[in-house]
Formats: C-alpha cells, sequence, structure tokens
C-alpha cells in the first residue's frame, strides 16, 4: 500500500469569527464616555468634550464616517475608525405608498432583518413606528408578525438604526443652511411608537436605553411625550416603563371580558384583564395631561357590538384615556374580516358620549403591507425584493 504524506504547510489556516466593532451611535451618553475611555481612544480629562462633539456628530449631522468629522484630529479619527463604527444598517427594501406612508426592510446584522414604517400626518408631523424584537412571542390571532417566530431582541443600537434610517430617508439631518427637514427647518419626524415587530416590555432594557438616546434634547430630541409605547399587557413591567422612560403608555386591548381577549390576545391568559387594568391605574403619571391609549381593531361579528362599546366604556371608568378605533386591516391567509364603516362610526358614538374621544385610525400603507397588524420581516424567507424578482421570470 502506497502511503500518503500530507503537506500543510501552506493551508489556510481557520477563519476566525468576524466581531463587529461596537457601534457608538447606539450607545448612550454615559456609555459612549465609558467605551472612549476602556478603548484608550480618549483619556479621561477629555473625554466629556469629545463624548459631546461625537454625539452632535451621530446626533444631529448624522455622519457616518469618522473622517467627517471636521472638528476632529485626523490621529484620532483613525484611532476611532480602529476600535468602533457609525455606519448605518443596510435598507434592504424601500416602499412608498400611494398614500405616502414609507416602509423600510432593514437589516441590523446577517439574518437579522425587521420593519419600520412612517406615517405622515401623525402627531405633530408624522410618526415612526419602530419595532423592538424580530418576530413576536404573543400569537394575536388578528396579527400577521404574530405569525412569525420571535428570532431575538433588538439592542438598543438596532432600536435606534430606525429612527437613523427614518431621518436619513426623510432629509432630516442637520445642516448648516438646514437645521431639520427640506429646507424650512420644520420637522417630518415629530414622534415615535413602539407599535412595530415584538413586545417591547419583553424588551425593555433596550428599549429603555433607545428612548434615552432618541430623547436626548443634544441629539435627535424627541420628546418622551411623544414617544408611545405599546404593549398587549405584561402587567409585571409597567412600573418599570413608566419610571425608566416616562413615555406614553398604549394598551393593545381589542376586547372588554377574558373569554374574547384570551382568544384575542393569548397573553391574557397570563394576566388577565382585571390585572391589566390594576396596573394601568399604577402607572406613573398618568393623568388627563397623560393619557392612556387603548388600541382597539375592529373585528367584524367579534367585537364590534353597541354591547361591546358600552363593556368598554364600563372597563375604562376612572382612567385618563383615548381609544383607537383601528379598522382590521387583512394579511393573506387571516380568518377576520373588518367591521363595516357604518358599524365603527356607531361604535365610536358610544364612547363619544361617554366623554372619551375615540377616533377611527385611518388604515394608511395597506397597500404596502404597512398598516396595524400587518407587519413581517422577511429575514426567514427570500428577501421581499428578490421573491418579486423571481415570481416576475416564471
Amino acid at each position: 500500500m502506497t502511503s500518503l504524506t500530507l503537506d500543510l504547510s501552506h493551508a489556510r489556516p481557520a477563519s476566525a469569527p468576524v466581531v463587529a466593532s461596537p457601534n457608538l451611535a447606539g450607545m448612550t451618553r454615559a456609555e459612549l464616555a465609558t467605551a472612549l475611555v476602556e478603548s484608550n481612544v480618549v483619556e479621561s480629562a477629555k473625554v466629556k468634550m469629545r463624548a459631546s462633539q461625537l454625539w452632535r456628530w451621530m446626533h444631529i449631522d448624522g455622519v457616518t464616517d469618522f473622517a467627517a468629522m471636521t472638528n476632529v484630529s485626523k490621529e484620532l479619527q483613525a484611532k476611532l475608525a480602529a476600535r468602533f463604527t457609525i455606519a448605518r444598517a443596510e435598507v434592504i427594501e424601500r416602499q412608498v405608498s400611494k398614500d405616502g406612508t414609507r416602509k423600510w426592510l432593514i437589516r441590523t446584522a446577517p439574518g437579522i432583518e425587521i420593519e419600520s414604517v412612517y406615517i405622515p400626518g401623525v402627531g405633530r408631523a408624522g410618526a415612526l413606528c419602530v419595532s423592538s424584537q424580530v418576530g413576536c412571542t404573543l400569537n394575536c390571532t388578528f396579527c400577521h408578525t404574530g405569525t412569525q417566530a420571535l428570532v431575538r431582541n433588538l439592542t438598543a443600537a438596532e432600536i435606534i438604526a430606525q429612527v437613523q434610517v427614518a431621518k436619513n430617508d426623510l432629509g432630516e439631518w442637520g445642516t448648516p443652511n438646514r437645521p431639520l427637514g427640506d429646507g424650512d427647518g420644520e420637522r417630518m419626524l415629530s414622534n415615535i411608537v413602539f407599535m412595530g415587530m415584538g413586545e417591547p416590555l419583553y424588551n425593555l432594557p433596550s428599549v429603555a436605553k433607545a428612548i434615552e438616546v432618541i430623547a436626548d434634547n443634544e441629539g435627535i430630541a424627541i420628546s418622551r411625550r411623544r414617544i408611545t409605547v405599546s404593549t398587549s399587557g405584561v402587567v409585571p413591567e409597567l412600573q418599570a416603563l413608566g419610571e425608566t422612560t416616562q413615555a406614553m403608555l398604549a394598551i393593545s386591548l381589542h376586547a372588554t371580558h377574558d373569554d374574547l381577549r384570551n382568544e384575542l390576545v393569548p397573553l391574557n391568559r397570563k394576566y388577565p384583564i382585571a390585572e391589566l387594568m390594576d396596573g394601568i391605574r399604577a402607572y406613573p403619571g398618568i393623568s388627563n395631561a397623560r393619557r392612556v391609549t387603548f388600541e382597539y381593531v375592529m373585528l367584524k361579528g367579534v367585537n364590534d357590538s353597541p354591547a361591546e362599546a358600552r363593556a368598554l366604556v364600563k372597563l375604562l371608568e376612572g382612567i385618563p384615556a383615548k381609544i383607537n378605533l383601528i379598522p382590521f386591516n387583512p394579511w393573506p391567509g387571516s380568518a377576520y374580516e373588518c367591521s363595516s364603516w357604518s358599524t365603527i362610526e356607531t361604535f365610536a358614538a358610544i364612547l363619544n358620549r361617554a366623554g372619551y374621544s375615540s377616533p377611527i385610525r385611518t388604515p394608511r400603507g395597506r397597500d404596502i403591507l404597512a398598516a396595524c397588524g400587518q407587519l413581517k420581516s422577511e429575514s426567514e424567507k427570500l428577501r421581499a425584493s428578490a421573491r418579486r424578482k423571481l415570481e416576475t421570470a416564471q
């Protein structure tokens, strides 16, 4: 038998796993200062000044390259680039609805894709609906997002990345001649709503950290009173949400009794309505000036009767509240239909007579599956654009 000797002298060594550089744009001010010192990039005596410089470049001017920071020395730019990144997340697909709604499919890491939606004319100027998880664990039966299994929580940097993408697309980064907006100094993005993919209170540490950055008045500067966090009712985290973020609270309710809510929102089996209401009444800071928003999707023949409207009035008694009535937005394979417009108007009239503001939310972005309950990332499938190209070629 002939023996063989393998010459491994020229074999390529196994590749070490690629470790992503920390993204400074996803850090709070305190974390930014700590990172600069611990990396030996900036000495302690100068860290406050340097952190402030970087903060303004990232969150007011929106730069994505240290070399663009004109008041930072070349030497320091090189040190920063060797240790950190301020790169923006990759936009895989951008869609614009006929009503002006914009939706982005954003890749924040290999295999991690999320959707964010900008809705013009909501709040003072326009609202960005951000995701807090990839997928969801709640399995609400009327929600398309709930049909995608949870992949993981998003980091604070990945949440902030969604705001960065929106500001970039809207032309909202500052310049010497144009502080905000399209040349007139006016914002197009005035509100943030955590109503995208996922349950924010199952990722509260990252959500709270992201809000701290978004609300900083020397950066993105969106007031905490214009940041709303929507939850399906993770009762044990409500107190912490109010204390750590001072954000406005929204509750994804959709039913007035446990039997129906157990079906529509399975989390209700763990935290039933009575327990949820107690948690809401104890939410820090609620008042007539800081009302809780209750979201109520209108499902034909399921939860849209006058009796349900009267039960909702009784359930919310004593809570400073606003009720958003949401016409059901259909999605492929859904088992529900939207209530008729006359049924929704009758429901709203009962709430209005009881003294509750109950606007009927105009469906936005339905044609691009960007409306409430329609978000679903393509991270477990072909990306949307590639899939459409494949269908066209067939």
